[in-house]
């Protein structure tokens, strides 16, 4: 009986030391099977152009992050073997005329905005950051791939259309995100267009779309990302391929809508995910949108628009149910207004 005992300590003592040893668990929805294309998959990091610290926690720091996302390339981290959040003291912003940036934080790395500042910015359009071409709004390059990290608390101010993108602003070149996840991140509260506490993207290369695979978005209580608009996403005039991901408790708390009404400030369409523009596409597989919320506006799980009626939906083996606060909808959770949208396999309720 003492053996016994002896035996099921140190079998007790090897699982809680494993237990500690692992990773945080992997993002997105476990029960999505959809086929990832190639062009969505995450990057081969394995000889890093970049390497943010020296093994120990203390050597990953704000400024060697913002250094090389500057410099750009394939980026990795060394901070040890176990999980470490760099609190930014500035925003990281990608140069126009440097190398494809990759950012890889291997399921170990958060990157936290500090409740204070936007922590990633890509625009190929901004002057400081170096004009490549003559048609900013619509080239190749740079690209940039988010893969295997957390953002946190990321926030940005203002009411203007650009100012969404708590944790991330895209504009240009072609964005992918891959197993990351995003929690508490914040943009303006009010405004008709301004959206995405988690990301904004304008303008990507020849109407390409975003591709964000096994990824999650928000979660119960201090988890919940909150914007006027697209309580997680947002976006004018881009194409989206959303795979095997998880959208929960996101939050779109604007009143009036767009364009604003009674004299209310706007906002408040788009739970989740905010689309608006003309020829686009949504597409959403694997995928569960669940516990979003508008505030009585319109589509507290999606708010599609396509203003010429040219865009379109597909959803497919997703499940999208106990989202609430709609004032308008098309279908349970979703406003949609463009040339079809279709479901398949899909729960809608």
């Amino acid at each position: 009986m003492q053996h016994t005992r002896r035996r099921s300590l140190i079998f007790l003592v090897v699982l809680l030391s494993l237990a500690v040893a692992a990773p945080a668990g992997a993002a997105g929805n476990p029960d999505g099977h959809a086929p990832v294309p190639s062009a969505a998959r995450a990057v081969d990091t394995s000889h890093p152009d970049r390497v943010i610290g020296n093994g120990t926690p203390a050597s990953c720091t704000s400024a060697r992050v913002m250094a090389a996302v500057a410099r750009g390339g394939i980026i990795r981290f060394k901070c040890g073997s176990k999980p470490v959040t760099i609190t930014m003291q500035a925003t990281a912003k990608v140069h126009n005329d440097r190398p494809d940036v990759v950012i890889d934080g291997r399921g170990l790395v958060t990157l936290d905005g500090g409740g204070v500042r936007r922590i990633l910015y890509m625009n190929t359009c901004d002057q400081d950051l170096v004009w490549t071409t003559s048609h900013c709004q619509d080239q190749a390059h740079p690209t940039l791939t988010v893969q295997n990290i957390t953002f946190k608390h990321g926030r940005s101010t203002g009411h203007d259309t650009e100012d969404g993108g708590g944790a991330i602003f895209v504009r240009g070149g072609r964005f992918k995100v891959v197993n990351a996840k995003f929690y508490a991140n914040r943009c303006a509260s009010t405004g008709p267009d301004v959206g995405g506490a988690a990301i904004q993207v304008f303008s990507q290369y020849e109407g390409r779309p975003v591709y964000v695979v096994q990824s999650t978005f928000g979660g119960p209580d201090a988890r919940s990302n909150a914007c006027s608009n697209g309580g997680a996403i947002s976006s004018i005039g881009v194409s989206w391929t959303i795979l095997n991901s998880l959208f929960d408790n996101n939050r779109a708390v604007g009143t009036g809508a767009n364009p604003p009404k009674n004299g209310l400030p706007g906002g408040g369409n788009g739970g989740a995910i905010y689309n608006d523009g003309n020829a686009m596409t949504l597409r959403i597989e694997g995928t569960k949108i669940v516990h979003n919320r508008s505030n009585n506006e319109g589509g507290s799980a999606i708010f599609f628009v396509s203003n010429d009626r040219t865009g379109t939906v597909r959803i497919k083996d997703s499940y999208i149910r106990y989202n609430t606060g709609d004032w308008f909808q098309t279908y349970p959770g979703i406003f949609f207004l463009g040339d079809s949208i279709t479901f398949s396999g899909s729960t809608v309720k």
